[in-house]
C-alpha cells in the first residue's frame, strides 16, 4: 500500500547526514549518542560543583569500605556472617548457593555496595534534569551489570564448579554457542529452532476464519466449541510491534482459546507487516482502520449487538483512543473496554522513557527516514537493555560460560517475530503520546476532532503486571482516573508478557501465580496507586478466570453459538492463522 491514508509524513533530513546517521545507529543499537553524553555532562558538572553532595558520597564510600572489611575479615572463619547488603529482590545473579562461600560471598557483598554507592553518586544531585538523572543512572547500572563478577569466568563460582566438571569443555561449547548467535546477527537471521515453532502448526492453532480484511489488518473469528455463547462477542487488538499470536500460542497458554471454551465469540485483529512503501501511515490510519473499521465489522457480523473491545499494550493505547472517539460520537458500539497492560498517560512510562527526548526521537526519524520503517529488532534492542540482567547477562552466563543450551519455547520463538513500525506512525507515536502526553492531556486530534478520555463511559477492565518494564502499572492505573467509568483495576504477577500469558490451569499454569483487584464506581479511585495496593483484593490463580467473570457479568445473555462464515479473499477462505502472520 504506497498511497498514504491521511496526509504527508514530514520529517526530510538531510542527504549528507545519512551515512553517518546509520553507521552511528548500528554501533549504538538505535540509542542516540548525543542523549548519552548530554545526560552524563548534565550529571557530572553539577556534581563537580556540590561539595556537600561529594563529601556524603566520600563518607558513604569510607562506611561501605569498613563494613566489607569488617565482613571480608570475619566471613572466611564464619561463613554465615551477616551480610552488609542484600541484593534487591528481582536480582538473583548472587542467589546460587556456591556465592555464600568465601570468597564469593565477600566478592557479591562488594560488589553489591559499590552499586548502592552509585546508585546515590546518580540520584538527588541538585540541578540534574529528571530524565537526565534517570539516563544517567541508567548508564551506570549498564556498565555495572556488565562488570559484575558473575560475568567473569575467574570469579564465578558456578562457572568454576562446571569448569571442573566438565574439563575446561563447556568453554568449548560457550564458544560453540557465540558462534552460532555471532553468524545468525550478521546474516539477519532468526535464532535456532524458532522455525519449529510456525503459526499454524505449532502455535496459533485455534480454528478460525479470516472473515474481514482492509488495508492494514485481518480479521479473525474463531469457530466455537460450546453450544451457546455470550450474546456480545469479544473483540481483541493486540499490539503491532508484535504478531498477535502471543494471545494465541500452544493450546495450554492461549488465551484465544481459553475465551472461547468458556462461551465466548471471539475475534482478534492480525496486522500487516509495513515496509518502506508504507512510510506515510499514521497513528489515525491504525486507529480508523485497526479499531473502528474492525468494530464495525464484527458488528456487521454478529448484527444487534455491541462487542466487548480488548487492546493489548500499544493495543490497549489505541483501543482507549477510538473508545473515546465513539464515545464523543454517541456511538453505542462498544458494550465494555478491556485494556491490558497498555498506558494511556505517559508523563512517567517507566524506564521506557529514557529513550524519549528530542535528541532521541530526532535520531530515530532520520534513521526511519532512510528505510521508511523502524525494524522491530531495534526496538527489541532498547528492551534488552532495560531488562538486560536478565536478557543479556544471564544469556552470557548460562550460554557462553557454562556451555548450556537454551531451549527454544513459544514464547520466545514469538518474541523472535518482530515485526516493522511505519516511519510516520512511530514518529507521531512518540512526540504525541511520549513527549508530549496528548491523549493524557485533552490534546490529541482524530482527523481533526478532539479525542477525550472523559467519552469512554462504558465499563473498563484495566489488568497491569506487577514486573512490567514496558507499562509500568501504577502508569497504567492513571486510566482510572482520566475515563469516566465504572472499572475494575487488576495487578497480576509476573511481567509484560508472562503475567498476561497466564493460563489457569494445565502445565503451562504458574503455581505462585496471583493477582490483586478492586471495583470502582465512577470518579471513585484512589489518588495513589501504593494506597489501592494496600486495600485491593489478594487472589491466588489467573486474572483470565476473573476477567471471564467480569466479562460474563456484563453480557447482556447468551445466543446459540455463532458459526464463522466463509468470506473469500482472492476467491479462496483463508483459515487462521491468516496471511498478515507469515509476512517476514
Amino acid at each position: 500500500m504506497a498511497a498514504p491514508l491521511n496526509g504527508t509524513y514530514t520529517p526530510h533530513p538531510d542527504p549528507l547526514d545519512q551515512p553517518l546517521k546509520t553507521a552511528l545507529v548500528r554501533l549504538a543499537s538505535g540509542i542516540s549518542p548525543a542523549s548519552v553524553a548530554m545526560a552524563q555532562v548534565d550529571w557530572l558538572t553539577h556534581l563537580a560543583v556540590l561539595p556537600s553532595k561529594q563529601s556524603a558520597l566520600a563518607m558513604s564510600a569510607w562506611r561501605k569500605s569498613f563494613s566489607w572489611l569488617q565482613y571480608a575479615a570475619s566471613c572466611g572463619w564464619k561463613p554465615d556472617a551477616s551480610h552488609c547488603i542484600d541484593p534487591p529482590p528481582d536480582d538473583k545473579r548472587f542467589s546460587h548457593a556456591a556465592w555464600q562461600l568465601p570468597p564469593y560471598n565477600a566478592l557479591a557483598q562488594g560488589f553489591l555496595l559499590a552499586q548502592q554507592w552509585w546508585g546515590e553518586a546518580t540520584t538527588d544531585v541538585r540541578g540534574v534534569s529528571r530524565h537526565h538523572e534517570e539516563l544517567a543512572a541508567f548508564i551506570v547500572r549498564q556498565w555495572l551489570d556488565m562488570l559484575s563478577p558473575s560475568n567473569s569466568p575467574v570469579l564465578n563460582p558456578q562457572v568454576l564448579g562446571e569448569t571442573v566438571r566438565k574439563g575446561g569443555f563447556n568453554f568449548v561449547d560457550g564458544f560453540a554457542n557465540w558462534w552460532r548467535d555471532a553468524l545468525a546477527v550478521a546474516a539477519d537471521g532468526r535464532p535456532r529452532h524458532v522455525e519449529e515453532f510456525r503459526p499454524g502448526k505449532a502455535v496459533a492453532l485455534t480454528p478460525g476464519k479470516v472473515v474481514h480484511r482492509n488495508a492494514l489488518v485481518e480479521l479473525i473469528q474463531y469457530a466455537p466449541s460450546t453450544p451457546k455463547v455470550g450474546k456480545e462477542p469479544v473483540l481483541i487488538v493486540p499490539s503491532w510491534i508484535m504478531k498477535y499470536y502471543i494471545l494465541d500460542l500452544t493450546p495450554d497458554d492461549s488465551l484465544v482459546k481459553y475465551l472461547v471454551d468458556q462461551g465466548h465469540t471471539v475475534f482478534i485483529v492480525s496486522w500487516r507487516n509495513p515496509g518502506a512503501a508504507d512510510r506515510e501511515l499514521g497513528l489515525d490510519d491504525y486507529l480508523e482502520c485497526g479499531v473502528l473499521d474492525a468494530v464495525a465489522a464484527v458488528q456487521r457480523l454478529c448484527p444487534g449487538t455491541q462487542v466487548h473491545a480488548a487492546g493489548y499494550c500499544l493495543g490497549g493505547t489505541l483501543l482507549a483512543m477510538g473508545a473515546a472517539v465513539l464515545g464523543a460520537r454517541k456511538d453505542h458500539a462498544l458494550r465494555t473496554v478491556t485494556l491490558i497492560a497498555g498506558q494511556v498517560d505517559f508523563q512517567e512510562p517507566g524506564e521506557l522513557g529514557l529513550f524519549m527526548d528530542e535528541s532521541q526521537v530526532a535520531f530515530l526519524e532520520d534513521l526511519m527516514a532512510e528505510w521508511g520503517y523502524l525494524d522491530g529488532r531495534r526496538m527489541a534492542g532498547a528492551f534488552q537493555l532495560i531488562n538486560s540482567k536478565d536478557l543479556v547477562w544471564s544469556k552470557l552466563l548460562h550460554e557462553y560460560l557454562m556451555g548450556a543450551h537454551t531451549p527454544m519455547t513459544a514464547l520466545r520463538a514469538w518474541n523472535a517475530d518482530a515485526t516493522r513500525l511505519p516511519a510516520r506512525m512511530h514518529g507521531e507515536y512518540l512526540r504525541r503520546l511520549y513527549m508530549d502526553n496528548q491523549l493524557a492531556d485533552g490534546e490529541y486530534r482524530f482527523r481533526g476532532q478532539p479525542v477525550s478520555l472523559r467519552a469512554i463511559r462504558v465499563p473498563l477492565f484495566v489488568l497491569a503486571t506487577e514486573r512490567d518494564h514496558v507499562s509500568p502499572w501504577p502508569s497504567v492505573f492513571k486510566v482510572l482516573r482520566l475515563a469516566h467509568a465504572p472499572a475494575r483495576f487488576v495487578l497480576t504477577s509476573g511481567g509484560h508478557n508472562v503475567g498476561v500469558v497466564n493460563p489457569p490451569s494445565g502445565p503451562a499454569a504458574h503455581e505462585k501465580a496471583s493477582y490483586r483487584w478492586a471495583d470502582h464506581p465512577v470518579d471513585e479511585v484512589a489518588a495513589d496507586p501504593l494506597a489501592w495496593f494496600a486495600t485491593a483484593r489478594q487472589e491466588r490463580g489467573s486474572w483470565w478466570t476473573c476477567w471471564h467473570e467480569w466479562l460474563h457479568r456484563h453480557d447482556s445473555g447468551s445466543v446459540p453459538a455463532r458459526a464463522v462464515r466463509d468470506v473469500r479473499f482472492g476467491g479462496k477462505v483463508v483459515p487462521a492463522p491468516g496471511t498478515h502472520v507469515f509476512q517476514e
